[in-house]
């Protein structure tokens, strides 16, 4: 056998138990979500509904030697009372993720 054969017959063995793997590829699952920012004024009464959101919030924390991260994610039970909350940014529908 040549050395292309051989290459050739390598490739096609390396196929062939990739494709009879029973491992599942990972699945990446990528949602576009709509960010809705908070606006002054803040509401002072929010209904207690509960759709969840995933807040954008501002930690206050400011480094000076190096970049650090000064927001965190918290879940709120609504929009309006993510934006009632004057540290936050802005929100998405849906729980944060952990």
């Amino acid at each position: 056998m040549n050395y292309l054969s051989k290459l050739l017959l390598v490739s096609f063995v390396s196929l062939f138990v990739i494709a009879c793997s029973d491992e599942q590829p990972m699945e990446i699952e990528v949602v576009a979500q709509t960010v809705t920012e908070c606006t002054n004024p803040r509401p002072e009464m929010c209904t207690m509904d509960y759709r969840p959101v995933c807040a954008t919030k501002d930690t206050g924390v400011r480094c000076a030697t190096q970049p650090c991260d000064s927001t965190e994610m918290a879940t709120y039970s609504n929009g309006c009372s993510a934006c009632s909350d004057s540290a936050v940014l802005s929100y998405v529908s849906d729980e944060c993720k952990k």
